[in-house]
């Protein structure tokens, strides 16, 4: 089931559940208020779709969970025994179609399409075996990172952190087998990254166990798992589209902050 933010004419934000060409309006957010309708459709080419989600309290991000991109950055500290993680914060949170403002800084400025798993209940030491129970549903995401930065720095805050670093959507697919997912990046439609995410170092529920432990995680939280190898940078005027089949293509197009 596809789940979707959106607005019609400008709007407050609604939610619906994708039905062919049309979604099927909900009485409120289905995370808190359950899948009644209000008995009125909306045809998807009438919405403006925001991102599906606005985290509560933050942003989780996994760190070289791909051997192929932790190897393209020659970087080992990525531990076959846990994951690395790190922050956004959620006011880095765009939806799809919106523009990545690009920072006034030294460098490249890159993409990493991710698979995010969004997080329904409150979650805390969450042994691996029931990972599923707190989880949602799953989106699309980019974990934009001014990727020179993060080495000036010698950490990542402020080099992921800039606001739109993090564009979300289309929609929440709450039913999908994420073990075997194509992730696939294009710039202008040039193809830039593509994996799979049986290829992940750490799985999804090594990834709930390991970062409920260490935060308590609320319904709207996100985590971005990591992005396949391949070329991540794109300059002002392009546009990233991220797809993972089951759920669909996000797209955002980037210009320089002026």
């Amino acid at each position: 089931m596809k789940i979707a933010r959106f607005s019609v004419d400008g709007g407050d934000p609604r939610y619906g559940i994708l039905d062919g060409d049309d979604y099927v309006v909900l009485s409120g957010d289905p995370m808190f208020s359950g899948f009644g309708t209000t008995g009125e459709r909306v045809a998807a080419s009438d919405v403006k779709l925001l991102a599906p989600v606005i985290p509560r309290s933050k942003v989780v991000c996994i760190g070289l969970n791909y051997a192929a991109h932790r190897d393209e950055l020659k970087n080992d500290a990525a531990s076959p025994e846990a994951p690395l993680i790190f922050l956004k914060p959620n006011t880095a949170v765009v939806g799809p179609g919106d523009t990545i403002q690009m920072p006034p800084v030294e460098g490249r400025i890159v993409h990493e399409g991710e698979l995010v798993i969004v997080i329904g209940k409150i979650a805390k030491r969450v042994k691996a075996a029931d990972y599923a129970d707190v989880i949602f549903g799953y989106t699309i995401g980019n974990d934009v990172s001014a990727r020179d930065q993060m080495f000036a720095d010698g950490q990542w805050a402020r080099a992921k952190g800039y606001d739109t670093f993090a564009p979300l959507g289309p929609v929440i697919e709450t039913e999908l087998d994420w073990s075997n997912l194509e992730i696939q990046t294009y710039v202008d439609g040039e193809p830039r990254r593509n994996g799979n995410t049986r290829d992940m170092l750490h799985t999804i529920p090594e990834i709930i166990e390991y970062v409920s432990d260490v935060w308590t995680l609320l319904p709207g939280d996100v985590i971005m798992t990591g992005t396949p190898a391949g070329l991540g940078g794109f300059l002002d005027g392009q546009t990233i589209d991220i797809t993972i089949e089951g759920i669909g293509t996000l797209s955002n197009p980037a210009k320089n902050r002026v």
